[in-house]
């Protein structure tokens, strides 16, 4: 055999092993490497994990680890991990899961209805990173609420129930910032005259809003029922809303998690700044989260010359109103023989 044939055949030989092996690179690049039955996974990737820590996570939805290892290393992945939640797709080659691992995705994180600051933080522990422990030191921080006008008491009053996007490892302190961003863009120039014209703060609007909230579930009653407090607050007549009251109770006996349906006499002799049965003006902060309804409530009040209201005993949901004491009693009259054949007692 000449030189020539024996040149050609190992030419050959050599481009054959070539292309095997290359379609051999190509099949561990770009075949399926998924193995969970789900048409799509989210996977969470802690701040400051490594790559070893990165395979744990990412283990039970890979079927060869090895392939992905050598694909990840190919595209200099295990030097440069990235924190946060991602989009895994069922069939994914290893170059698309390499590529998705590096492109995290926004969480969309929707909240309201919280009663208490404790509450909020745990709410929003539950949807980021950030656990409700440093949430809560966030949210207290002494610099941040005396550069911002809140106080402990008051700065439930900064987070606005909406929905909004979110990097699931954005940490606590970037999260209070977002959410002081959006309490400003939130009173525009034109609801903050609105406040004035009730001489109230933007802060003492959402306290009277969490009161309002927390009265009526019924949004197209909140203006009225916000009317019936400003006209108290105008008059100088304490507020004597029972919600403040059973607030009061829960938090003199640290139990939030108590159902008081019926507030007792003995109830309203509670010790507390909350309790405006013995306080005139406003507590010193929300008794609850209030929506954007109930705040648009108290900047947008039904104007009438109420001053009392009782739960209605005919209209379940909604309420009956009164200007005189005596009109008042006989709503009161009506709905305490309501509850007490209802058998309620606490």
């Amino acid at each position: 055999m000449t030189l020539k044939k024996i040149l050609a055949i190992f030419s050959v030989l050599l481009v054959l092993g070539l292309s095997i092996y290359g379609y051999m690179i190509y099949k561990k690049i770009f075949s399926a490497n998924t193995k969970f039955a789900e048409k799509e996974v989210f996977i969470y990737i802690p701040t400051d994990s490594d790559y070893a820590e990165v395979e744990k996570i990412v283990a039970p939805y890979i079927e060869n680890m090895d392939n992905f290892k050598m694909v990840a290393e190919k595209k200099s992945y295990v030097t440069n991990v990235k924190a946060g939640k991602f989009l895994l797709k069922n069939n994914m080659n290893n170059n698309d899961i390499i590529n998705s691992l590096r492109q995290p995705v926004e969480t969309k994180l929707a909240f309201n209805n919280q009663e208490r600051l404790e509450d909020f933080a745990g709410r929003i522990g539950s949807q980021i990173e950030a656990d409700s422990t440093s949430l809560m030191k966030a949210f207290t921080d002494k610099k941040f609420l005396e550069e911002n006008g809140f106080t402990e008491e008051n700065v439930l009053a900064m987070f606005i129930p909406n929905s909004y996007d979110f990097f699931w490892n954005t940490s606590a302190e970037k999260f209070r910032e977002r959410m002081a961003k959006e309490y400003r863009k939130f009173w525009t120039a034109e609801r903050k005259a609105k406040a004035e014209v009730q001489k109230l703060t933007p802060i003492e609007v959402s306290i009277l809003a969490s009161i309002v909230h927390k009265e009526t579930v019924k949004t197209d009653e909140r203006p009225r029922v916000a009317g019936v407090y400003l006209n108290r607050l105008n008059k100088g007549i304490k507020l004597e809303a029972d919600p403040t009251v059973i607030y009061a109770v829960k938090k003199s006996e640290n139990d939030f998690e108590r159902v008081i349906k019926r507030v007792l006499y003995k109830d309203l002799e509670t010790v507390s700044p909350y309790n405006t049965y013995r306080n005139f003006g406003l507590p010193p902060g929300p008794i609850a989260m209030p929506d954007v309804t109930a705040i648009d409530a108290v900047l947008n009040p039904e104007k009438h010359n109420y001053i009392f209201f009782c739960a209605s005993v005919t209209n379940f949901g909604y309420h009956e109103f009164a200007v005189t004491p005596a009109q008042h009693e006989v709503n009161r009259q009506k709905y305490i023989a309501w509850v007490s054949k209802q058998g309620i007692k606490r």
